[in-house]
This record gives C-alpha cells, structure tokens and sequence, in this order.
C-alpha cells in the first residue's frame, strides 16, 4: 500500500543531513556544555555553532537567541515574563483568537492573575490588520503577541505592519513563528519583532528544542530556576545534541528556502484544485493566497472529519483535522469557528500539509483518495441525501 506523509504542520521528519551533525554528539562528544574542560568546551563548540546558525537565519544578535526545550516553552517565557517583570509599565495583553493554545491557555491563567488581555477577531480568511491591533493598543498595554502563520490553515498574517505599529506606539510585540520559521524569510530587525518562538521539528529538526529570540535590552525572568545556563536566561543542562540538530536544520532549511517554497505552492495548488475539482461542497480554509507554502485546510460538507481522517489512515495517508495538540479533543477547532464556520462544518475540516518528499504522485493520490473516501462517506449521510434531494 501506498504511504504518504502530510502532517507536517504537526512534525516534519528529521533530516539525514540534520542527523549526521548530531550524531557525535550523541555519541563522542558527550562533556557537558558548562564544563571547563575539553569534553565540555568541544561540546560547547556545538552549541555556540548553532546559535549562529539561527541567528544568521533570523538576522539576530548571538546574544538574542535563548535554547529551550519547544515552542510552548518560548511563548510561556515570553507571556509570563513580560507579565512579570514589566507589570509596571502596563498589564494590558493583545492577542488574536487563533492563536496557538501555547499562547491562548497562558492569557487564560494570566487573566486570573491580573492582567487583562484583548483577543482580536480574525476575519472569515483567518487574517487580521495593523489597524485591528493599533486600535486595540491602550496606555497600558504591555504587549502584542499575534502568531506569524497560523497552524490550522496556514493563514500568514501581516508582521511587519504589526511590528512597525507596536514600535511606533512603543508596546513590545511577539510572534509564535513555530509554523513559519524554515519555510518563509523571516528578519527580525526589517519586522520589528521583539520575540520569536520556534521548535525545531517543524523544520526538518529534532523534536525536544526550540528557541526564543529575544531583542538585546528586553530583559526576561527564567522561569526555570537552576544553574546559569543561557546566560542566566534558562537554567538546565543543555540539549547539545538537540541544539546542534536545530543549528544545522534552520541552516539548511535557509539554503534552498526560495527553491522549496516555489515547489512546494506549486503542489500546494495542484492539490487545492484538484479537491475543487473532483469533490463538490467543500470550502477553503485559510486565506487563498496568503498562506504558507505546503498548507491546505478543507470542510468537506456533510461527513465527520475524523471519519476522513480514519479512511484517509485506512490507505496509508496521514492527514490531520487541526492542531496535533488537540487532537484527543472532540469540539470543534477554535481557528475554524472563529473563521465563522459553523459547527457541523467546522467538523468536517481535514488538514494536509507537504513536505520536502512530497511529490505530484503523492498529490495526485490524496486527491483520488480523497474524492472516494467523501463519495463513500456522503453515501452514508442524511444530510448529503437531504441537499441533493433538493
């Protein structure tokens, strides 16, 4: 049976040339980063090399990049060390209601400890404006965090607008960039971003690190207490080998990132035509153009997304129906209904997202699966009988 992978918004597979790098640091060079002697300073050679690496990438400073231990942790970092150590400046938090639940369940909790946060609404193509947050920014805002591509629908926001805002109002803006990094140029300084989230596994990296970048002369709590470890900034020994894999992922995925994306949005395209074309009642989710590369999100009407998913499984196609975060959860995705879907369409949504392997065949199949797995499962619904009936 066929195999195709198109979950890459969920992790993407680890690259034979990333693997190679790491590999002896999971096994000669095994000394501990902090240590004073040679075992620990070859290790340390691995570390201080990848931080150049993401920092040649993202057009930052050596001293901005702080190693973590995944994206969730970079937003966690940011939301409640900004709260924290600026409390004083402002606790007025903005926010989009897409964001990802790293970002979203943080505001939650720090709303039940003072801070008040604004959660724009996305328009119907899951986009929102500069003007949006310029006129959500109050005397006391502390903060604009609005992510860089959005992992349900691929849906690229307006960055650069939003940082040249935030800059000119003075308020500090973050964006989870977890989806973008590695796939879209990203330059920290032209954006006028303060702090970036990133995890290396959805760049072809290992799973187990990320990053944050933080502008020189933000200055952040650690909200992990230890040694001093990335300058004081995040205590634990470091994932050196996990660090070196990140190092020559984001490097690698920079040297042929124009290349890739070319390729990738021409099968991205082939794949959105041909489900318009072979499979009626379906709706494009996510903005049709501004959007990442390899991200296509569908409501196929009338049947259970799950079910889809099951099928697609069932003939060797891993897909998804929304975040991988959420997948145990039975509502629908919050990105969906925010969108304005309604519920029972907001369910019938399926996620696939290409790789750097995915070929025109593998397009072609999903596209052929796709169309029997919706002709079976419409056969089975009454409320497909009911439209066509009409």
């Amino acid at each position: 049976m066929r195999r195709v992978y198109m979950d890459n918004a969920a992790t993407t597979s680890l690259a034979p040339e990333v693997l190679e790098q790491m590999m002896p640091y999971l096994t000669n060079i095994y000394g501990n980063p902090s240590s004073v002697h040679s075992f620990g300073r070859e290790a340390k050679a691995g570390v201080d090399k990848a931080r150049q690496q993401l920092a040649k990438a993202l057009n930052a400073e050596l001293d901005e990049i702080i190693f973590t231990g995944c994206g969730t942790e970079s937003d966690n970092t940011v939301l409640l060390g900004v709260a924290e150590r600026y409390k004083s400046k402002g606790n007025h938090i903005i926010t989009t209601n897409i964001e990802h639940h790293a970002i979203l369940h943080t505001c939650e909790y720090l709303e039940k400890h003072g801070c008040e946060v604004t959660y724009l609404p996305v328009d119907e193509n899951g986009m929102v404006t500069a003007e949006q947050v310029k006129n959500a920014i109050r005397d006391n805002t502390v903060l604009v965090s609005v992510m860089f591509a959005n992992n349900e629908v691929g849906t690229i926001m307006p960055i650069a607008e939003i940082g040249k805002v935030c800059k000119e109002k003075g308020v500090f803006f973050h964006t989870d960039a977890v989806q973008a990094v590695g796939h879209v140029p990203i330059d920290v300084k032209a954006m006028n971003i303060d702090m970036l989230s990133l995890s290396a596994h959805k760049f072809h990296g290992p799973k187990g690190v990320g990053a944050l970048y933080v502008r020189r002369g933000i200055r952040l709590p650690s909200h992990i207490m230890g040694g001093a470890q990335e300058r004081g900034r995040r205590a634990g020994t470091e994932n050196t080998a996990g660090i070196v894999g990140l190092g020559a992922a984001i490097e690698l995925a920079c040297s042929n990132m124009e290349e890739n994306a070319r390729r990738m949005t021409a099968l991205r395209n082939r794949l959105m035509e041909g489900i318009e074309r072979e499979i009626p009642y379906v709706k494009l989710n996510g903005h049709r153009t501004e959007r990442l590369p390899n991200n296509v999100n569908y409501s196929i009407k009338f049947i259970e997304g799950e079910s889809i998913l099951l099928m697609l499984d069932m003939n060797g196609i891993a897909a998804s129906s929304g975040s991988a975060c959420t997948s145990g959860s039975l509502d629908p995705s919050h990105v969906l209904l925010a969108l304005g879907l309604p519920h029972e369409i907001a369910h019938g949504s399926v996620r696939l997202t290409l790789g750097d392997d995915t070929t025109e065949e593998d397009v072609d199949y999903v596209i052929d699966v796709l169309k029997k797995t919706a002709e079976r499962l419409r056969a089975m619904s009454p409320l497909y009988k009911g439209q066509i009936n009409k």
